[in-house]
């Protein structure tokens, strides 16, 4: 089955900037749609950012748009987010998912294949 691993997160402050990502194994990328979550502590895991499997279609959530980029590299297997100007609000845990489809969007029960997560926090 289809193995998905982020990496990339860690502290940083307020303004900073980081750069996930989010290696599959298992299947080729070139036919999965890709999303990222999130999810801070008390709340609701939220769609940030989504990547249809041609790659020329992106949605980013309200939130963080003008403010991260998301692209995939299908020859190395990886999609990145690249996150700039970075809020407190933007804590959490995000997640990378995947769906054998064109298009997925930002609603999690689209997704069939997900990571384990990886911490972002923003503070000073």
């Amino acid at each position: 089955q289809v193995q998905l691993v982020e990496t990339g997160g860690g502290l940083v402050q307020p303004g900073g900037s980081l750069r996930l990502s989010c290696t599959f194994s298992g299947f080729t990328l070139d036919y999965l749609a890709i999303a990222w979550f999130r999810q801070a502590p008390g709340k609701e895991r939220e769609g940030v950012s989504c990547i249809g499997s041609v790659g020329t279609r992106i949605l980013y959530a309200d939130s963080v748009k003008g403010r991260f980029t998301m692209s995939r590299d299908n020859a190395k297997n990886t999609v990145y987010l690249q996150m700039n100007s970075l809020k407190p609000e933007d804590t959490a845990v995000y997640y990378c998912a995947g769906v054998y489809a064109q298009w997925g969007g930002l609603v999690r029960g689209q997704y069939d294949y997900w990571g384990q997560g990886t911490q972002v926090t923003v503070s000073s």
